[in-house]
């Protein structure tokens, strides 16, 4: 379980992300859950920022979309990133994807998640 979020950050591996909700809905009640979920959020950030630095052309559209969708549904529920990843996946999204919809979507919903009064950034 602790080499599962070093994984997750390989771009198109649907497979452990399948694996990491099921620890999740497992964890559901339990106090480890929300580390878990900060866990997973820092490695799908890190995931796209891999993904946009391989593949500059946006080629592989479907996983960046659902990592971007998983990306958006963790800020929800954490409400708090790691400063370095933040500015690599703003740095590295606006250089490659500037024109994507559903990145900008993202980004905006997390600049009003992360930006808000009490925010810790």
């Amino acid at each position: 379980m602790d080499q599962l979020p070093a994984a997750l950050e390989r771009a198109g591996n649907e497979q452990s992300w399948a694996v990491a909700d099921a620890i999740s809905r497992v964890l559901k009640n339990s106090e480890e859950l929300h580390s878990w979920r900060r866990h997973l959020l820092s490695a799908c950030m890190k995931g796209l920022v891999a993904v946009y630095s391989s593949s500059k052309d946006e080629g592989k559209q479907e996983v960046e979309r659902s990592m971007l969708l998983r990306l958006e549904e963790l800020l929800c529920v954490v409400e708090e990133v790691d400063p370095d990843d933040w500015c690599s996946l703003v740095k590295t999204g606006l250089k490659y994807r500037y024109r994507d919809e559903t990145f900008l979507k993202v980004l905006n919903v997390a600049i009003q998640l992360l930006y808000k009064k009490e925010s810790s950034l």
